[in-house]
């Protein structure tokens, strides 16, 4: 009975609405650190600040899976590949989440900018789709993300990002389900290589502001470890990172305190 008891309390709380989909962050390294993932520049940005990956100089994939409070049917697949080029860089971010009949996909495609040496811009063109065990297709539609980066100095850097302004959505058979409109902007302090602490303040439409911070912590070379406090309510993250050569593992755990925890990893290839 364990999932079917979780699957109602998610429903009756309003964590996870099945009816309306939503924009899931990917990435273990972010989610370590409570997705506050605006300024960082990791191929994983592609779900966060597209602007962000006009700082990386390889080519870059991912590879990501969530398995949201233990359930499978709540579970979450992704990959992202950024590609580096002398007229941009170029990001390809996608998804699944659910299981059997019941699904959703995003499909992203980015293509970054570096401005100057501290000024980065992106956008994002943006593609969901939504199918029901009760109908024979899916439904869809399109929107944007745009995003800018400014690192102020060594050790400063500060992003902004907005999701889906035109609040689009689905035109489901009982009406329009708009998908929210997300803003964020925060920044990440690197003190040195061994340390680095992010926040940043994320505003979605009809809810409250929400805070995130993280801390990474690096003891040993090749190792991380990650924590991360968000709000309201408040949720709890850790993980913990290892890179070998040029393959990145990262393992995050999700801490709620009424559905409980949330594993996830991901692998990360930079060529």
């Amino acid at each position: 009975m364990k999932n079917p008891l979780l699957i109602l309390m998610l429903l009756s709380i309003g964590i996870s609405k099945l009816s309306v989909a939503e924009n899931h962050p990917s990435g273990a390294r972010a989610i370590g650190l409570s997705n506050a993932f605006v300024s960082i520049s990791d191929p994983w940005s592609t779900f966060h600040n597209q602007a962000t990956i006009a700082s990386i100089k390889t080519f870059s994939a991912g590879l990501f899976y969530e398995s949201r409070y233990g359930i499978d049917e709540l579970s979450l697949a992704a990959g992202t590949f950024v590609l580096p080029s002398s007229a941009g860089t170029f990001g390809i971010s996608l998804y699944q989440f659910g299981k059997n009949t019941y699904k959703e996909h995003k499909v992203g495609l980015a293509y970054a900018l570096q401005l100057s040496e501290r000024f980065n811009a992106a956008i994002q063109l943006d593609y969901f789709s939504q199918r029901f065990p009760e109908n024979s297709g899916a439904f869809g539609f399109a929107t944007f993300e745009c995003g800018l980066a400014y690192k102020t100095n060594d050790h400063l850097t500060l992003g902004v990002h907005v999701f889906n302004p035109i609040k689009n959505g689905f035109e489901m058979l009982e009406g329009e389900q708009k998908m929210p409109a997300i803003y964020r902007i925060g920044g990440h302090y690197q003190f040195s290589d061994m340390v680095l602490i992010t926040a940043e303040a994320q505003k979605t439409t009809d809810y409250s502001v929400m805070v995130k911070t993280g801390l990474e912590f690096s003891p040993v070379k090749n190792m991380v470890f990650r924590f991360g406090v968000s709000g309201r309510p408040v949720q709890y993250t850790a993980g913990i990172g290892y890179k070998i050569g040029k393959v990145t593992t990262d393992i995050a755990f999700g801490y709620h305190g009424y559905l409980g925890f949330t594993p996830s990893v991901s692998l990360q290839f930079d060529l």
